[in-house]
């Protein structure tokens, strides 16, 4: 009887943390249930699946992006823009990457909750809400801006190096 208990009161424990998991992941990027449907076929985008991919991002962020004002991705190399891994990337930081210091602080706040590693998605938008932040803070108009900017990208900085390091 007690092995029974046992079993039953594990799947429950299961049930439990899967959807604490997926709940957590789903609230950092809120934006991503929110996406335009007939964008792309991905529910959850995500940039990188393999070694090469992570090297081809490593290249599109050495050779440099640009994100306008009106929230619109650039990447500076013809090349590299033009090919469809990069289309992807670009639908990852208009339409997921958090573009308002109030959008950042609540993902910065989001993170501080979290107890373990980031998924791989989550990982990866974070890196790419602190290439946001540094650009935010270059741009920034007012000292106080650059401030909240700094401050968003050293928070974000410390999150990634944890993950890291973990």
């Amino acid at each position: 009887m007690l092995p029974w208990r046992m079993a039953v009161v594990g799947l429950f424990y299961f049930c439990i943390r899967a959807g604490v998991t997926q709940y957590g992941t789903q609230a950092l990027f809120p934006s991503v249930s929110k996406m335009k449907r007939g964008a792309t076929s991905v529910v959850r985008p995500s940039f990188h699946h393999s070694i090469a991919d992570v090297h081809l991002l490593f290249e599109i962020l050495l050779t440099g992006i640009h994100f306008e004002a009106s929230g619109e991705f650039s990447v500076q190399d013809a090349e590299l823009a033009s090919l469809r891994k990069t289309r992807n990337l670009e639908l990852i930081c208009e339409e997921v990457v958090p573009k308002k210091l109030s959008e950042v602080f609540r993902l910065i706040a989001g993170l501080s909750r979290r107890t373990g590693r980031l998924h791989q998605e989550d990982f990866e938008r974070t890196l790419l809400t602190l290439v946001y932040t540094a650009q935010g803070m270059v741009n920034s108009s007012s000292e106080h801006q650059r401030s909240m900017w700094a401050d968003s990208f050293v928070s974000l900085y410390k999150f990634i190096k944890q993950d890291l390091t973990e």
